[in-house]
């Protein structure tokens, strides 16, 4: 209700408003129900103003969701391109089975291990890496089942970490591993965080 209310309240032109929600998969699900009036622009400066308004509250909606009604609105939405199948596969591979956050974490691994500098800059080339993610084998990935509902969920972390609609981990942390072993790196490092049934470090 409030998010409704809050798009509702931003005014400016019908079209100029639904190109913004049409944006962002999460917004429409919270009012693809609202009628957004139609108003008249007058000028370009007040077209502007409404965008960016339009911007701020849709990334404010976003945010303020639930992990789980982030997941359920991008469930559908633009088929993911090479990246985004290569991130919606290493979720699914790395963290099928673990809570929603936990995905996301990994997903946000990915994405910040492309934007440190340290690795490669695609996010394909930081999970195709020699000895980096160990369900590749020699650069290729193995079946995945598209018609489950992991992989349905992992397209929609996917989504959400490449929108950024939301983070589970903060951008310098790059690295993890399961609770389950306990490799001589991560004596070397921070620990960030423990999500599910993985570690994350900081250097």
């Amino acid at each position: 209700m409030f998010a409704a209310a809050a798009l509702l309240s931003v005014g400016g032109s019908g079209q100029a408003l639904a190109q913004q929600v049409q944006a962002f998969p999460a917004v429409q699900a919270v009012v693809r129900t609202a009628a957004i009036p139609v108003a008249a622009m007058a000028t370009p400066t007040a077209t502007a103003t409404a965008t960016a308004s339009a911007n701020a509250v849709a990334s404010s909606v976003s945010a303020a969701l639930p992990l789980a009604a982030l997941v359920a609105a991008n469930s559908i939405g633009t088929e993911l391109d090479e990246e985004g199948k290569c991130l919606a596969t290493a979720v699914y591979f790395e963290s099928m089975g673990e809570p929603l956050e936990g995905q996301l974490a990994v997903a946000n691994v990915v994405i910040n291990r492309a934007k440190s500098g340290l690795y490669p800059s695609s996010w394909c080339g930081v999970i195709k890496q020699k000895a980096q993610f160990s369900f590749v084998r020699s650069g290729h990935f193995p079946h995945v089942n598209t018609n489950s509902e992991a992989w349905s969920k992992a397209q929609s972390i996917a989504r959400i970490a490449a929108l950024n609609l939301t983070t589970a981990l903060p951008q310098d942390v790059l690295w993890y591993h399961a609770d389950y072993v306990a490799p001589s790196w991560g004596r070397r490092l921070t620990r960030a965080s423990k999500i599910g049934a993985h570690i994350f470090y900081r250097a």
